[in-house]
């Protein structure tokens, strides 16, 4: 599927730049396009589980994806690392609250529901797949429980799910998404 994903985005990237440059001749335009099996937790902006390993699907060569694209002040980002461990579910998030709390109010959700009192941060984040009613956001996959933090265009996911041999898989996620024409 990531072979796909990086076929699409880069055939999308040809078509634009064809495209732009037939439009934009004499005009100032800026295109970026990249995608790669290449994102650390660093990178998205958090630190790796203690003893957690890098989890790779059957089917895939790597663990991690990093997808942009930019089009002059159109931004999108999407950066992945999955890992997993034999602690539960319920330590490794108890361990990202703290790290994500530098991003913002930290939300709790469970099939796309918010948990607890907290329903939509000060910036505006929920648990909703919907942003802006236009775009669907499914954080980091197959994830039943997240915790998120960041505002609505940016911010950060970390989604667990225990896999059948008891090990807990989770995702951590950067998502940069561009703001709706409403909100300019």
């Amino acid at each position: 599927m990531r072979r796909r994903t990086q076929f699409s985005v880069a055939t999308l990237g040809a078509v634009l730049v064809l495209a732009g440059a037939a439009y934009a001749q004499d005009s100032d335009f800026s295109l970026n396009v990249h995608a790669n099996g290449h994102a650390t937790a660093k990178e998205i902006g958090l630190p790796v589980y203690p003893g957690a390993t890098p989890y790779k699907e059957k089917d895939s060569d790597s663990s991690a994806a990093n997808l942009g694209f930019a089009l002059n002040s159109f931004h999108f980002s999407l950066q992945v690392a999955s890992y997993e461990t034999s602690d539960s579910a319920e330590q490794v998030l108890a361990f990202y609250r703290r790290p994500l709390a530098k991003y913002g109010e930290v939300l709790e959700c469970v099939h796309g529901q918010a948990v607890g009192n907290l329903t939509v941060t000060s910036s505006g984040l929920t648990c909703s797949s919907q942003h802006g009613g236009h775009v669907e956001v499914n954080g980091s996959g197959d994830a039943d429980h997240e915790l998120r933090a960041g505002s609505p265009q940016r911010f950060r996911i970390v989604g667990i799910d225990t896999t059948q041999d008891g090990k807990t898989k989770f995702g951590l996620v950067s998502l940069e998404l561009p703001k709706d024409a409403d909100s300019k």
